[in-house]
């Protein structure tokens, strides 16, 4: 039997999703159906350099609204980042905030709503599953990657610049108001973006469906999300004109990051977001690197749903334990056939830091979720492993 079909649980989507090709004009209509009047836009100088945001700014002059952009968003956003969006906010008198990039701005952008809700200025505080109490200002979300699902989740992550950590920020008043998703908007991110963010998306999916607090609407759309992200990952990243390929990548996406709200992630994400911390690395890498050496440690306590991840990969198999593998076997051959890098490779690492990166893994709160327990000698363990694989 199905354990979590005898177990309570609650789902709750409280996003708006407008999706499409061409649906980005759209976004005036919610931001003037939700009384939005003077946004702060949020993002950062990629979406800026892509001609993005100017699709954005365009149709705001138009309809004549009157808004500030705030830029200064970095790859794993930065509290200072965060505290930085809040106090332009506040000068500007902005009574909205509209998100635009992958998942940094976006992420950035709810930590910026969690302090103007809450009339603060350190995102410190609000650190963890219960501190942000209060409704955020009106929130629009526009993705423009494949990868965080954040346009739909309850969390933000923030890198803690003093202690070079990231922390979590969630709860469901984070949640966006609308998220206005136009696959259009993905056809320009770079080959190397598009690999890295769509590992990220798969692994949400993964995770997801094979934590030990899933439930059964969380398993649903993450199973159909790993069959668009692995079916179309390959071809966004070789054809990135490919509407197709960008418009399953964007809904796989979309499906995992609701999957993952109401499930968690687990032990990969806690290692990728202590390399994230100390070394400043890109997470969709760090996922990819990770995803199958933790899947492996995984197995003799998830074989049976790791099965059930290969046939939504579209293999057949006799047994659960050679489905389980091959689907170990295809997320790692799917990061070198997108030419993500490995472990070895990354600029920075050194051994001489696996301790301290196996302690902040297994402090994570998300190593609970993990399908098989892992404490400090098992990251130590898996840290190793994919440092030696070729």
């Amino acid at each position: 039997m199905n354990q979590n079909l005898v177990s309570s649980f609650s789902f709750v989507l409280p996003t708006k999703v407008v999706y499409g090709p061409g649906c980005l004009p759209q976004l005036i209509d919610e931001l003037n159906a939700n009384g939005g009047k003077r946004p702060l836009v949020v993002t950062d100088k990629g979406v800026v350099n892509a001609g993005i945001l100017k699709k954005i700014t365009d149709l705001l002059d138009n309809a004549h609204v009157e808004y500030l952009v705030f830029d200064g968003v970095e790859a794993n956003p930065k509290d200072v980042n965060v505290e930085a969006g809040a106090a332009c906010a506040r000068d500007f008198g902005a009574d909205s905030l509209i998100a635009v990039g992958g998942g940094s701005p976006i992420d950035c952008a709810k930590s910026i709503g969690v302090l103007l809700a809450h009339n603060a200025t350190e995102i410190k505080k609000y650190e963890g599953k219960t501190a942000a109490t209060e409704p955020l200002p009106l929130m629009i979300t526009v993705p423009t990657t494949s990868g965080t699902g954040s346009e739909l989740t309850f969390s933000s992550v923030i890198t803690d610049t003093k202690n070079k950590y990231k922390m979590t920020v969630k709860s469901p008043f984070t949640a966006a108001k609308v998220a206005i998703c136009d696959p259009e908007l993905t056809l320009s991110v770079p080959a190397s973006v598009t690999a890295a963010t769509g590992m990220d998306a798969l692994t949400h999916a993964i995770e997801a469906y094979t934590a030990n607090c899933s439930e059964p609407i969380a398993d649903a759309v993450a199973l159909y999300a790993i069959e668009l992200i692995y079916g179309s990952l390959l071809q966004a990243v070789e054809h990135g004109d490919d509407l197709n390929a960008r418009s399953s990548m964007l809904m796989g996406s979309m499906l995992a990051g609701i999957a993952f709200s109401h499930s968690d992630v687990a032990s990969v994400h806690c290692v990728a977001e202590s390399l994230g911390g100390i070394y400043d690395l890109p997470h969709g890498t760090c996922n990819a690197i990770f995803l199958p050496h933790v899947m492996e440690y995984s197995m003799p306590c998830c074989q049976e749903k790791y099965a059930r991840v290969a046939k939504a990969m579209g293999f057949v198999f006799d047994s659960d334990e050679e489905g389980a593998k091959l689907a170990v076997a295809a997320v790692q051959k799917l990061a070198k056939d997108v030419k993500l890098p490995l472990f070895s490779d990354l600029k920075g690492v050194s051994p001489a830091d696996f301790d301290l990166l196996a302690r902040m893994s297994a402090k994570n709160i998300s190593t609970e979720s993990n399908p098989r327990p892992m404490d400090v000698q098992d990251y130590l363990n898996v840290l190793q492993m994919a440092w030696d694989a070729k």
